[in-house]
């Protein structure tokens, strides 16, 4: 049988858990810490993504067309919610509930780049026409019309612009959106400088 007594050196200034016998005990400085470079990690990463995103669009010309807009909405998202936790650096359900804003961030993103993908990749004669900008959708039809006819795509949306190692640019959004989800859930929803503590009786 395990003893489920800690130490007052422990206990003071540390989160304890128990489980199944063992006590695991994380010092409160070092999680906040780990957690919050981990989030700062996050809001650069998507700085340096949506940095040379406009650096595309705006210096080597490269338009914009609404998937693409809306997956950089989402990159934002991602990185304002990493940067938030870092200055805030919760513990235990706070961190967890930045985490799941991250990861659903991440996870629309995702959705968002793979329809993208699946738009450049179908055969000539099915894709959509082009439409008119996200501008002027938005402005004439109502939220939920306008978010369906970006996620229909449009004729803009399937021309291959911007290629890397054979990948497009939404082929990378996809790969940076799995990524950061994975980050957000490591930042925030595990536990970090795990430090174990077994007593016997």
């Amino acid at each position: 049988m395990f003893s489920t007594r800690v130490s007052k050196k422990w206990s003071s200034g540390a989160h304890v858990k128990q489980q199944k016998g063992q006590i695991l005990i994380f010092p409160r400085t070092s999680l906040r810490k780990h957690r919050r470079w981990a989030n700062i990690v996050i809001f650069f990463i998507v700085a340096g993504l949506i940095g040379y995103a406009l650096f595309s669009q705006y210096i080597m010309g490269l338009e914009a067309c609404p998937l693409c807009i809306f997956q950089r909405v989402f990159f934002i998202s991602v990185g304002l919610i990493g940067l938030v936790a870092a200055l805030h650096a919760p513990l235990s359900w706070g961190a967890k509930i930045y985490g799941f804003l991250g990861i659903t961030s991440a996870l629309v993103g995702a959705a968002i780049a793979g329809r993208h993908v699946y738009i450049q990749n179908m055969p000539a004669t099915e894709v959509p026409a082009c439409g008119p900008g996200l501008d002027y959708i938005l402005d004439v039809f109502p939220l939920f019309e306008a978010i369906k006819m970006v996620f229909t795509g449009s004729g803009e949306c399937a021309e291959v612009v911007w290629q890397f190692l054979g990948l497009s640019m939404p082929s990378w959004a996809l790969i940076w959106f799995v990524l950061l989800g994975v980050l957000m859930w490591v930042a925030n929803c595990s536990e970090f400088s795990r430090y174990y503590h077994r007593q016997n009786t």
